[in-house]
């Protein structure tokens, strides 16, 4: 049985006040893991050492495959829980978790296998070519995705699928528990337990240890819950039945692209500024790790609200799912243009946290930041969307918008703007795609809601479901079209 108080939630809670449930724990495991991500850099910048850097950026798009591998199943499953659930049908919810969690172990286990096996090609087409570049960024490689793949995957996999049924607390606990152990364990390992020149494996060995305590919290989770939770982990026959592996598989194909094709971008990325020297990939590096605030603050808000939308959406109450899409966008939105202000007015300290003399790294690490800052407003607008479509089942649609914003549009950008303007041209394409993805998706989401009369809707035709508290806000909202 679905409990009553995450029922509540989805059918008759003020949907602003459903947000901030859903999301905020999202985004605060978000935000912990960004500060995670920013403490390697910062250790690791301790050592003075712009190889040392370079070594743990470049090993970035390989570690976060693992990613792409969990928003697959993670996304994909969340999904089809959720719509699952707006039906009130929680035995294919049940079996389509199931599903998630072992299709995701055999995969990345796969890709964990596949990197050991080519590691040092691997790395090399990274932009880890350099031989003082190269040895750290094996010793990172094989503990973090080598070893930890398994632990990162699950990890990530299990936070969706426990916020596909409304517990974003718990999911949130569970993101914010290793971001905050590996921030505690960075230094340990790096300048107590290991040797000098040591470093990278130390930050390697701390993410590694931090994720595999964070996937025990989940299964004890859900083993001391099991009589509560809907979501299950037991292998049956049934989760191959009634279209829930075609079902997961294209909605979390957006997702998955999403997060590949950025990380091949960022491949790419680095593999041409290494043409310029380490001085230029260290900059580069830390200027997108800055960046990752705004990026995953929007991921987080679009995780926390997708499992509402789907619910919202599968169950008829088409109001309630536009002022969840609404009221998420302007949060996502506003929250990214203030990360972008920031950015560039602050640039040289923001850069200068991670990068600590004064340097040639650090003078174009704060001039790349303020060049990937201007997409901010225009990616979350976009990734919103791409969250929306997942949501609803469109997984065509998603895919399209998630190849706009990484792949189509950037790396081709990347070699024309090269010849045009050495070094910084490369940068600029980034938020050159992020403002084209944007204009294409508003046109998408807009086409949509036009064919689906959620535009049209007067406010005389309510869902049963709504409630006086969201009749209120309906008032206070403009209706489009």
């Amino acid at each position: 049985m679905r409990p009553e108080k995450e029922k509540r939630l989805f059918e008759e809670a003020p949907v602003f006040k459903a947000i901030l449930s859903l999301a905020l724990p999202s985004v605060i495991g978000q935000i912990i893991l960004v500060i995670y991500n920013m403490a390697d850099t910062f250790f690791v910048g301790l050592t003075g050492s712009d190889a040392m850097i370079t070594a743990v950026t470049v090993c970035m798009p390989a570690f976060m495959f693992l990613s792409a591998i969990s928003n697959l199943f993670g996304v994909g499953g969340a999904s089809v829980i959720s719509r699952s659930l707006g039906k009130n049908d929680c035995q294919r919810a049940k079996h389509a978790a199931a599903f998630a969690f072992w299709g995701c172990l055999a995969v990345t286990a796969l890709y964990s296998l596949g990197v050991f096996l080519l590691m040092d090609p691997f790395i090399n087409l990274l932009g880890g070519g350099a031989q003082a570049v190269h040895s750290s960024a094996r010793a990172y490689m094989t503990v973090t995705v080598v070893l930890g793949g398994l632990a990162t995957g699950i990890n990530t996999l299990l936070s969706h699928l426990v916020r596909a049924e409304g517990r974003s607390l718990q999911a949130g606990l569970g993101i914010a528990l290793g971001g905050i152990l590996n921030i505690a364990l960075d230094p340990l390992f790096m300048f107590v337990i290991l040797p000098a020149g040591q470093e990278a494996l130390g930050a390697g060995i701390a993410t590694t240890v931090a994720n595999f305590i964070a996937t025990a919290y989940y299964a004890v989770l859900i083993f001391c819950r099991r009589k509560s939770f809907v979501l299950s982990v037991k292998p049956k026959k049934a989760m191959f039945a009634s279209a829930i592996p075609k079902d997961i598989v294209s909605a979390g194909i957006p997702a998955c692209l999403m997060t590949l094709c950025e990380n091949i971008s960022y491949a790419i990325l680095d593999n041409l500024m290494a043409a310029y020297g380490i001085a230029v990939q260290a900059g580069m590096g830390v200027a997108k790790k800055v960046n990752m605030l705004a990026h995953c603050t929007v991921r987080g808000v679009a995780q926390g609200v997708l499992p509402l939308i789907g619910y919202s959406y599968a169950c008829g109450n088409r109001r309630r799912m536009r002022h969840t899409v609404m009221i998420s966008a302007a949060i996502s939105v506003t929250v990214s243009t203030l990360c972008m202000a920031v950015c560039l007015l602050l640039a040289p300290e923001l850069v200068g946290l991670f990068i600590q003399s004064e340097s040639e790294s650090l003078t174009y690490g704060a001039a790349f930041l303020r060049i990937v800052c201007i997409g901010a407003p225009f990616s979350a607008c976009a990734y919103t969307v791409i969250s929306f479509f997942q949501a609803v089942g469109q997984g065509g649609k998603s895919l399209v918008l998630a190849l706009l914003r990484k792949g189509v549009l950037d790396i081709p950008l990347m070699f024309v703007l090269r010849n045009l303007i050495p070094i910084y041209g490369l940068v600029a394409a980034t938020p050159i795609a992020d403002i084209l993805c944007c204009a294409a998706a508003m046109v998408l989401i807009l086409v949509f809601f036009k064919k689906h009369a959620f535009l049209g809707q007067s406010h005389a035709k309510r869902h049963p479901q709504e409630t006086g508290a969201e009749r209120e806000l309906t008032k206070t909202l403009p209706t489009a079209g």
